[in-house]
């Protein structure tokens, strides 16, 4: 049986990074992991031509994993 949790409390950025360095910080996830996770996002949206992630879909995130595996050096 799934326990309930508590909801996320709302966000106070309207910036992407800074929202995801919220969540991060709010879950209480490590330094690192916080640092690694902003750096693959930001990798993501500048492969994308710096298009705001809530327009981007699987398609682009298949592109995006597809370069990584055969194309980045």
């Amino acid at each position: 049986m799934k326990t309930a949790t508590a909801p996320l409390p709302p966000l106070r950025s309207v910036k992407v990074l800074d929202q995801l360095r919220e969540r991060i910080r709010y879950l209480h996830y490590s330094l690192r992991t916080e640092q690694a996770y902003v750096h693959w996002v930001r990798a993501f949206i500048r492969f994308h031509g710096v298009r705001h992630p809530a327009t981007l879909g699987s398609s682009e995130v298949e592109a995006f994993l597809s370069w990584l595996a055969n194309e980045r050096k």
